[in-house]
């Protein structure tokens, strides 16, 4: 669904410099319902991204409706990509959204050439496939039902609590194909959440809508990513995320300490600076070596989780949780390895 309304133009004079030169934007444009934020409109040309073969990830294939994302995570890895489109990493990412119009039309397409070996789709590696735009544009309910219709397993992780319009389709296709859910929720604390992720969901309106997967007899795995260093890393903070998820009923858990890539890394400081000073230096102690926390850091952490998890009846390791989240694997969680692909 698209606005009426709107001029429509491949090229506008007043484009962005990166996307007036896109031969798939359609137009550009604006609502008072989202405001502060501009939808750039595009015809994909393919809807399937291979995942690089060196990659350790259980899926194959990513599908990424949105580019940008209005959760405005100020810590998110993919903001870098926005510069791929002259777009910057910071407020651009917030408010510049590229949507994929016909994303549904292009995947079915795909999907049903003889070469489709039905491998496992994974949304929401990149951007967020229920930011609050798909309330508007309903992308996914077409996306949903390729992939069942093809008999291609999927898998999707999300902070948006627009999911739960769709859960009685996504019941419909586990059905057929296997199915699994994740909800990222890192924050468990009202005011630090809104702060940094002041686009999402609350955190108790994401575990409602972990309870409802749940309830429609769906997997759903709860994602304590990122977990952030000095601020959401005491035992309490952690006991109280791993409770909270465990009484929503997750499937499973699994968690990674925050890295900070190009792009988030200087928006992330920038946030930092701005709400805790006194821990910009120990950050960039911390950060010295690069985009990762220390290894000696995230075995701290992992000394730190095991025993709340163990608490929970929750434990496992790395590549079994990675495989849980799309394939709807048992009671299950992990850190996940130091090291992931940005997929687009």
């Amino acid at each position: 669904m698209r606005w009426n309304g709107q001029q429509l133009d491949s090229e506008r004079a007043d484009a962005l410099p990166g996307l007036a030169r896109l031969s798939n934007l359609v137009r550009s444009v604006t609502t008072p319902e989202f405001a502060g934020v501009r939808f750039h409109e595009v015809l994909a040309k393919s809807a399937l991204n291979r995942v690089p073969g060196e990659s350790a990830m259980p899926f194959g294939w990513t599908i990424n409706p949105y580019r940008g994302c209005s959760h405005a995570c100020v810590y998110c890895f993919a903001r870098n990509t926005h510069t791929y489109l002259d777009l910057d990493a910071g407020k651009d990412f917030d408010s510049e959204v590229i949507v994929k119009v016909n994303v549904a039309e292009v995947l079915a397409k795909e999907l049903a050439k003889p070469s489709w070996k039905h491998e496992a789709v994974a949304l929401g590696t990149n951007t967020d496939p229920y930011q609050r735009a798909e309330g508007r544009y309903r992308l996914m309910p077409g996306i949903i039902a390729a992939l069942a219709e093809s008999g291609t397993p999927l898998s999707i992780l999300t902070k948006g609590t627009l999911l739960r319009r769709d859960l009685p389709l996504i019941a419909e296709a586990a059905g057929v194909v296997p199915v699994h859910l994740a909800m990222s929720i890192a924050i468990y604390d009202d005011e630090l959440q809104q702060s940094i992720e002041p686009g999402t969901p609350s955190t108790r309106a994401r575990l409602d809508t972990v309870r409802a997967a749940r309830e429609h007899g769906l997997n759903c795995s709860v994602f304590l990513m990122p977990v952030l260093p000095y601020l959401t890393d005491s035992v309490e903070h952690l006991e109280r995320a791993i409770a909270q998820a465990s009484e929503a009923g997750a499937s499973s858990l699994t968690y990674t300490a925050l890295h900070l890539r190009p792009g988030a890394r200087e928006w992330f400081f920038a946030w930092l600076e701005r709400e805790h000073p006194e821990l910009v230096q120990r950050y960039r102690d911390l950060f010295r070596g690069g985009s990762y926390a220390p290894k000696a850091y995230r075995e701290w952490l992992a000394a730190r989780m095991r025993p709340l998890m163990r608490s929970r009846g929750l434990g496992a390791h790395a590549p079994a949780a990675l495989r849980a989240a799309v394939t709807g694997g048992g009671l299950l969680a992990a850190e996940l390895p130091a090291r992931q692909p940005t997929l687009f």
